[in-house]
């Protein structure tokens, strides 16, 4: 089988991303605050992928950028500077790219985003799906035809779930399960699917329907259960100030990939995933947060706790000789256009 082939492959929705951060309470009408921080760059399906592509791994992505400034930018991050392969991707004439402004408070953030339905489909830009070895995706109430084709493929596929803005949560959606190697949902959607009311009781229920389950706990950190190896694990959230927690789960979901491509054991791949989320939301926005090998291996080495010392002990073995460049975080502003 080609070497060369996508290790991880996406598709989604592409945002250009302007975060805020600092702000002292919630704005009311007529009243104008000022923040302390601000940052921009891609988001959306762009969080995977960047995520991803910084740990190193072959990341694939087909998308759709509108024809216009934000578009451009995110292309150029995403190709030029991050490594993305954007073969699968279109640029739509006349189309506006997504736009999303985040307002950062706390553990949490507002989102306003002016857009419109990108003029390709998920199935329309993926086609017959390539060989990958992975893929992340993002399950909707209505399946997508490329998932079951990449399942075809033997591409493992790890599946994450959104907010249902019915409040239906329709158990339905559980049915595309049996397409996915894991599935990692956040505590509230967990238990909102699985009619269950806590964390560990949704994870069993979960356990029944795919082979590895994992459930990500925000401040509290993440449960997991791997059927096909009986292991079991339970992991703390690190104790970090969080600036933006924008696109946090995407990058504890693209942790989760590169630890499980790697054969690490359970605990591991779930305190490498807590580990590369907790990292991310010390900075602004999604996509350009993401710590890569290069930020984890700037967090072990400073790292002087003897408890994460310990509980962390196998980075020593794990990081890469050659952990790349420094990453570029968000900046207030984008660069200006090449010439």
């Amino acid at each position: 089988m080609d070497d060369d082939r996508p290790e991880v492959l996406l598709t989604g929705l592409l945002f250009y991303d302007l975060v805020l951060t600092g702000l002292g309470g919630p704005p009311t009408p007529g009243e104008e605050i000022w923040t302390a921080g601000m940052g921009c760059g891609p988001g959306g399906i762009a969080n995977l992928a960047v995520a991803a592509s910084r740990f190193g791994l072959r990341t694939s992505l087909a998308t759709v950028f509108g024809d216009d400034f934000y578009g451009a930018h995110c292309h150029e991050v995403l190709a030029a500077q991050e490594g993305v392969d954007l073969g699968l991707s279109r640029v739509a004439a006349g189309w506006h790219t997504p736009v999303t402004v985040a307002l950062a408070q706390g553990q949490d953030r507002a989102l306003v985003t002016h857009g419109q339905e990108p003029p390709y489909s998920q199935d329309v830009l993926m086609g017959d799906p390539p060989d990958a070895l992975t893929a992340l995706v993002h399950l909707e109430a209505e399946p997508r035809a490329w998932l079951a084709k990449a399942a075809a493929n033997g591409t493992r596929i790890y599946a994450d779930v959104g907010w249902d803005p019915t409040s239906q949560w329709s158990t339905d959606l559980l049915d595309q399960l049996a397409l996915c190697h894991a599935f990692l949902p956040n505590e509230t959607e967990a238990m909102a699917y699985t009619r269950t009311d806590s964390a560990v009781a949704a994870l069993g229920t979960l356990a029944e329907l795919v082979p590895v389950a994992v459930v990500t706990r925000g401040a509290d950190g993440a449960v997991a259960v791997d059927q096909i190896t009986g292991e079991y694990a339970e992991v703390p959230a690190l104790d970090i100030d969080v600036l933006d927690a924008t696109g946090a789960g995407d990058v504890f979901g693209a942790g989760f990939v590169a630890a499980s491509l790697g054969g690490w054991p359970l605990v591991e791949r779930l305190r490498f995933a807590a580990l590369a989320a907790g990292l991310s939301v010390q900075h602004h926005g999604g996509a350009l947060a993401a710590p890569g090998w290069y930020g984890v291996d700037r967090w072990w080495r400073a790292l002087r706790d003897p408890g994460l010392k310990r509980a962390y002990g196998f980075l020593a073995d794990r990081i890469p000789a050659d952990v790349g460049p420094p990453v570029r975080y968000a900046p207030v502003t984008p660069p200006a256009p090449r010439p």
